[in-house]
């Protein structure tokens, strides 16, 4: 009895003492002066998608004035807030293009990268693929401005050019061009974040489907969540950006880790950054295995939710402020 009284004692300061070291794990996953932390616009996410996706024709590589409307508008926005603006130009071809990033905090400390491509993929308004995840971009940087405290890192966030085909794992990408100059330079990065496509959602039963049956058993199948997607490797960081989402979003975050040999891992402009050994992972609603309309021109603003992707832009501002 007395064996079994200790047992039952041990047991039991075990599971005290993991609870004391989750509280203080959790205490991490805040960020100080967290009660200061602003909240996505809604209606500012609206109208940078509604401009995105009016511009006609569409904002591809075959068309270049709507993509430099497409850049000058992201540009413009950008240059409203207290935050260095620059563009970075590249030739693809014998025709210009370019990235525009805008850096807050100190211009010499480790950078935290986040991105998202603005070209589109053929004749589309690529509402979801990719305006969402430019209206994403530019409402972090308005939160960013907005935070009155001072940052430790340096955060860029990069708006690409030329992520679609014939492109896309190419060395034409914006992205591409991007993580090399990081590279050149010898730049310390934290860590790469991949806004794409985050604005489409379904509360429909099924409405998420998995390429295979063992992917199916671990994840909702109610398309209503957001990923964060890394590669195998990669589990330290993706689990940390995902607990920091999802103590700032009032959406569901699934988190998943894949080879980077499988094409689901990098199928965005962060895998341009690991083949220089950076910390990259993609912000996804997983495309094409729930929405239907990816690469269609039925990807329109009416069937984006504008709520849930406002949260996801919630979680992203937590997570980076504090990794």
């Amino acid at each position: 009895m007395r064996k079994l009284v200790l047992v039952v004692v041990g047991a039991l300061a075990a599971l005290v003492l993991a609870w004391a070291g989750w509280q203080r794990s959790a205490k991490k996953v805040l960020p100080r002066n967290s009660e200061k932390m602003m909240k996505a616009d809604q209606n500012r996410l609206y109208a940078d998608v509604e401009f995105l996706t009016s511009l006609r024709p569409a904002r591809s590589y075959r068309n270049q004035v709507s993509l430099n409307k497409a850049a000058d508008y992201i540009k413009s926005e950008l240059e409203k807030l207290d935050c260095r603006v620059e563009e970075q130009p590249f030739r693809v071809d014998g025709q210009s293009y370019r990235n525009i990033i805008a850096s807050f905090g100190p211009p010499e400390a480790e950078r935290i990268i986040v991105g998202a491509h603005y070209d589109v993929c053929g004749e589309q308004p690529g509402a979801d693929d990719n305006a969402s995840a430019v209206a994403g971009l530019l409402e972090t940087a308005r939160l960013l401005h907005a935070r009155q405290l001072p940052l430790t890192r340096r955060i860029d966030l990069v708006a690409y050019s030329l992520e679609e085909p014939p492109f896309f794992g190419t060395e034409d990408m914006g992205s591409a061009v991007h993580a090399k100059s990081l590279h050149d330079q010898r730049v310390a990065v934290r860590a790469m974040i991949c806004y794409e496509m985050i604005g489409y959602f379904s509360d429909a039963p099924g409405s998420q489907r998995f390429p295979d049956e063992r992917l199916a058993r671990l994840y909702p199948t109610t398309g209503n969540f957001i990923t964060v997607v890394g590669k195998q490797g990669q589990e330290r960081i993706v689990e940390q950006v995902k607990k920091l989402m999802q103590a700032h979003a009032d959406i569901d975050v699934q988190s998943i880790n894949l080879p980077s040999a499988v094409g689901l891992a990098g199928l965005s402009d962060h895998r341009n950054y690991w083949r220089y050994g950076y910390e990259a992972l993609m912000i996804n609603d997983t495309s094409f295995l729930r929405n239907a309309n990816y690469h269609q021109t039925t990807d329109t603003i009416d069937t984006l939710d504008f709520r849930r992707m406002a949260e996801v832009v919630n979680g992203v501002f937590g997570a980076i402020l504090g990794l």
